[in-house]
């Protein structure tokens, strides 16, 4: 295991039992539950900046369901773009935007 790997796992689980100081389990529970928690709280954040990239650049479009949570969809007049962009495994889909020189 590298040390990166090491240290992530005793960041997310010294994370986790400072939110949560009464807490002990079993190595399977740690592993289930708190790192796990950890990881889908990161992954939560990262995809949400995703979302918002997407949204930003026309690939997704945004809309609000009754819940007033956010729903995403494709956005169907951008299907051609989007199909070349992801068959090209040489771009980077989230480099900033690049706007035209006047």
């Amino acid at each position: 295991m590298a040390v990166s790997d090491k240290s992530k796992i005793s960041r997310d689980v010294l994370r986790y039992l400072i939110e949560h100081q009464d807490a002990q389990d079993t190595l399977e529970g740690i592993v289930e539950w708190w790192l796990m928690a950890e990881e889908i709280k990161q992954q939560t954040a990262k995809v949400k900046e995703v979302l918002a990239d997407l949204v930003k650049r026309q690939y997704l479009l945004e809309s609000t369901g009754m819940d007033s949570r956010s729903r995403y969809h494709i956005n169907r007049s951008k299907i051609e773009e989007i199909g070349r962009l992801i068959e090209d495994n040489t771009t980077e889909i989230n480099d900033p935007i690049r706007k035209e020189k006047p």
